[in-house]
C-alpha cells in the first residue's frame, strides 16, 4: 500500500484497520499519521517513537516511496531548481522561490505537456505521462525532508505539465496539500495554473475550498491567442470567459509580453474588456528566452501596457523574473540534465 497516494481520511481508515488486525493500540494511529505529511520521515525506521517490530512491518507493507533528486541548481537571486528522477527514468523539475519570509514551491503535475504553447520549453518536450498523486505531492514532501528548505508557505501548480489534464491526481493532491492531517497549507496559498481546459475548470470550481486560479491567457484576441496557445481552438475565449464568470473566487490572468505580437494598443484594449468582465487580476510577465524566435517586449512597452490597463481600472502587476540564469523561470522548465551550473543532490 502506498499511503502517500491516499487523501488523509483514506490513509487514516487504512491504518485503523491495519492496526486493528495486528491488535495494536489505537494511539499508534496518532503516531503514524503525522509521519506521512506533517512531520514526514524518509522511511519508517526513522519513526523511533514506534516499536521496532511495527516500524519493520510498516516498511514491508506500506513503504514510503521517494523522488530522487539528481540535480540542484541555485540562481544568483536565490531561486533553486530541483531535478527529480522518476522510477521509470523520466524526470521533472520543481522550483523553490524564496522572497523574504515567503517561500513558494512551483511543482510539476506531468512529465512533459500535451498543449504546445509556442514559448514554453515544456510544451516542446511533448507529453510523456501524468504524474501520480504521490509524485506531485512528494515534491513538497521532499523539501520538508531537507533541512535546508522545509515547508513552503505557498504552492503553485506552474511547473511542468497542464494540471487540469491530470485532474484526478491533482484533485487528490489538492486535498493532501490543504487537509489538516496533510500538509495543512491554506487554500488561498495554493494556486492552480491552466491554459483553460474547460472540463477541468468546472471540476475545480465545484470544490468548496478557495484555491487560487491562474489562467495562461497571453492574448484576449482569439486569433492571436490561438497562435500562441493552441488549446484556444478547442476551448475558445467566449466559452472560457463563460466558465470563468461562474467562479466564486478571483481569477488571475497570466500574460506573457511578446514584442509586436500581443503588446499593442488593441491588445491592451481587448485585455481590458475581458479582465473587467471577470473582475480579474492581470499578471504581466516578460517573455523568457529558450527555443523560440519570439522577442520579449522591451521594459518601456511593458510599463506602457500596464499603465493603459491601470487607467482602465484593471488591477495589474508586473512579475519579476526569477531564476533566469538557471532556466527556472516561467516557460523554461524542460528537465534538462545537461546544464553546466549544477550541484548533485547528495542527501538521499
Amino acid at each position: 500500500m502506498n499511503l502517500l497516494n491516499l487523501v488523509p481520511p483514506e490513509a487514516e481508515r487504512y491504518l485503523t484497520e491495519w492496526l486493528a488486525a495486528r491488535n495494536e493500540p489505537r494511539f499508534r494511529l496518532r503516531q503514524i499519521l503525522p509521519r506521512l505529511w506533517q512531520r514526514p520521515v524518509v522511511n519508517w525506521g526513522e519513526a523511533t517513537e514506534l516499536p521496532l517490530e511495527l516500524r519493520e512491518s510498516l516498511d514491508q507493507e506500506a513503504p514510503l516511496p521517494r523522488l530522487e533528486c539528481t540535480q540542484r541548481q541555485v540562481s544568483n537571486d536565490g531561486t533553486v531548481k530541483m531535478l527529480w528522477k522518476l522510477s521509470d527514468g523520466l524526470a521533472v523539475e520543481s522550483v523553490w522561490i524564496p522572497e523574504g519570509s515567503r517561500t513558494t514551491l512551483c511543482i510539476s503535475s506531468q512529465a512533459g505537456c500535451a498543449y504546445g504553447c509556442v514559448f514554453c520549453a515544456t510544451g516542446r518536450m511533448g507529453f510523456q505521462r501524468h504524474l501520480a498523486c504521490w509524485e506531485i505531492a512528494s515534491q513538497v514532501r521532499e523539501m520538508m525532508l531537507d533541512p535546508k528548505f522545509g515547508k513552503p508557505s505557498n504552492v503553485v501548480f506552474m511547473g511542468m505539465g497542464e494540471p487540469l489534464h491530470n485532474w484526478d491526481a491533482v484533485d487528490t493532491t489538492l486535498t493532501i496539500l490543504n487537509d489538516p492531517n496533510g500538509f495543512r497549507i491554506g487554500a488561498r496559498h495554493i494556486t492552480v495554473s491552466t491554459v483553460g481546459l474547460i472540463p477541468g475548470l468546472k471540476q475545480l470550481a465545484a470544490r468548496p475550498e478557495q484555491f487560487r486560479l491562474a489562467v495562461s491567457l497571453h492574448s484576449a484576441i482569439s486569433e492571436r491567442r490561438a497562435a500562441l496557445v493552441p488549446v484556444e481552438r478547442r476551448y475558445p475565449l467566449p466559452d472560457l470567459q463563460a466558465v470563468l464568470s461562474g467562479f466564486a473566487r478571483r481569477v488571475t490572468l497570466e500574460y506573457v509580453m511578446i514584442q509586436e505580437v500581443n503588446d499593442r494598443k488593441e491588445d491592451a484594449a481587448a485585455l481590458v474588456d475581458l479582465a473587467s468582465r471577470l473582475y480579474a487580476l492581470v499578471n504581466l510577465l516578460p517573455l523568457h528566452p529558450g527555443g523560440h524566435d519570439l522577442e520579449p517586449s522591451p521594459p518601456r512597452n511593458i510599463a506602457r501596457f500596464a499603465q493603459e490597463l491601470r487607467r482602465a481600472g484593471i488591477n495589474v502587476s508586473v512579475r519579476k523574473s526569477r531564476g533566469l540564469d538557471i532556466s527556472a523561470a516561467c516557460g523554461q522548465l524542460e528537465a534538462n540534465t545537461d546544464h553546466e551550473q549544477r550541484s548533485v543532490c547528495s542527501d538521499q
